[in-house]
């Protein structure tokens, strides 16, 4: 097969010199609702493509890449004082994977532990392409099914406007959830 970056032959799709070289974190923060940091790790325009794959048959493949260069990494260098709860944003299953479950499940570490199905948009809507208007006017609807008073690090793949962050954070502080910061995979804002 062909490295689907340099298009060189390769045992996998994203070649280990092409991760090394552009798939080096360069991570960016912002602040959201409640002034809950997102920490995100790659610019949007810089991955464009390969997030995109999520729509294709080889989608859970490049995220597995993605989530290994950079969430993986992140957890075995972090250190926290009890254990905590990663929770992924709306991880149900499209075109057979969950993206946002991809990542977090690469988050398992001594301290930290990937909650799954706790956090489900009601509503189905698409946001991608859609303006920050279109999004504020159809929220998720986000429905919560964890213990109260739990640690966590919430997880998306992509921080565009916050819309999507800002409703999943208002969701969990009625029920009474410590966010102490979120991870997303790119950030289209610089």
């Amino acid at each position: 097969m062909k490295c689907l970056t340099c298009f060189n032959f390769s045992f996998y799709l994203i070649c280990k010199k092409c991760q090394q070289l552009f798939l080096t974190p360069n991570i960016k923060k912002k602040i959201v609702k409640n002034d809950i940091i997102v920490y995100s790790f790659y610019r949007y325009s810089d991955i464009e493509n390969l997030l995109k794959s999520k729509y294709t048959v080889y989608g859970s493949t490049i995220y597995k890449i993605l989530a290994k260069n950079s969430f993986e990494i992140f957890a075995k260098e972090f250190n926290f004082n009890s254990k905590i709860f990663a929770i992924p944003i709306d991880d149900n299953v499209n075109r057979n994977f969950s993206h946002s479950a991809i990542l977090t499940k690469s988050l398992k570490s001594n301290y930290i532990i990937p909650l799954y199905g706790k956090l489900r948009a009601t509503n189905r809507v698409q946001y991608a392409g859609k303006s920050k208007s279109f999004r504020e006017k159809n929220p998720r609807a986000f429905k919560y099914s964890a213990k109260e008073g739990i640690n966590i690090i919430l997880v998306d793949d992509i921080i565009t406007y916050g819309v999507t962050l800002n409703e999943a954070i208002d969701t969990l502080k009625k029920h009474n959830v410590n966010i102490l910061f979120a991870l997303t995979l790119a950030n289209t804002i610089d």
